[in-house]
């Protein structure tokens, strides 16, 4: 049989380290040999002896904040030995290695797999008050390890050496150590244009010494989101009996 399918950057990628790693920009994999922490829903094919354990109110009790919140992101472990691939609706998929002593604050819906040796928690967004489209809190993710995070296209990463404004919605992650707040857009003159709306209301600002990973899409208004997100944890609470 014969198909460009078939070619050689289609084929699995194959490594004797386990761990996250990327097998393409949109597919990551797990070589597992122990466990790791994931998305609910976002395997798209697995080999070798797997289990999948839902993740509720037992075990992972931080992210029960979630609930209150609106924040976070419904997981799933996984553990035994075989390969394990993830992907969420053909997002670009990133890896990031965390070091004893960083921090990173990422938007819950961005979250799409960690390794269980980083700790993690559901904190205020400072300064954003109710105004953060992309949520008053954020997931921030400390200690040694690797995290897979996802972005609608190819993001670019601001170094915050000055005062550095953002969309809300375009935000993805950002240094922990990093001062927020927002400014209306009036503030900054972005309130008309030609007698025309801009369509942005208000911006994330951002100061301090560290960065800020920008995608170049913005997410749905958090109310038709959350109000989606909120159905489908009904519908996924009642088939794992709450």
């Amino acid at each position: 049989m014969r198909s460009a399918l078939f070619a050689a950057e289609n084929m699995e990628k194959e490594s004797q380290q386990p761990g996250l790693r990327l097998q393409n920009s949109k597919l990551l994999k797990a070589e597992l040999n122990g466990e790791i922490m994931a998305r609910q829903g976002s395997m798209v094919a697995y080999q070798g002896q797997v289990q999948f354990q839902a993740l509720g109110s037992g075990g992972v009790g931080k992210w029960l904040k979630s609930k209150l919140t609106g924040e976070g992101v419904p997981l799933m472990k996984c553990s035994g030995r075989g390969d394990v691939f993830f992907a969420d609706r053909a997002a670009d998929v990133h890896l990031i290695d965390l070091e004893q002593g960083d921090a990173i604050s990422i938007n819950g819906s961005n979250v799409l797999a960690f390794e269980p040796t980083l700790q993690y928690d559901i904190k205020m967004v400072q300064g954003m008050g109710m105004m953060s489209s992309a949520g008053l809190f954020n997931c921030v993710f400390t200690g040694r390890g690797r995290l897979a995070i996802t972005t609608k296209g190819t993001p670019v990463v601001l170094t915050v050496d000055q005062p550095t404004y953002v969309d809300p919605q375009a935000a993805i992650c950002w240094s922990a150590t990093l001062q927020t707040g927002y400014h209306r857009a009036d503030q900054l003159g972005l309130g008309t244009l030609i007698g025309r709306s801009t369509g942005e209301a208000f911006t994330m600002s951002f100061s301090g010494q560290g960065f800020v990973v920008v995608q170049p899409s913005e997410e749905p208004p958090p109310g038709a989101a959350h109000g989606a997100q909120q159905q489908q944890g009904g519908v996924l609470g009642g088939l794992l009996g709450g």
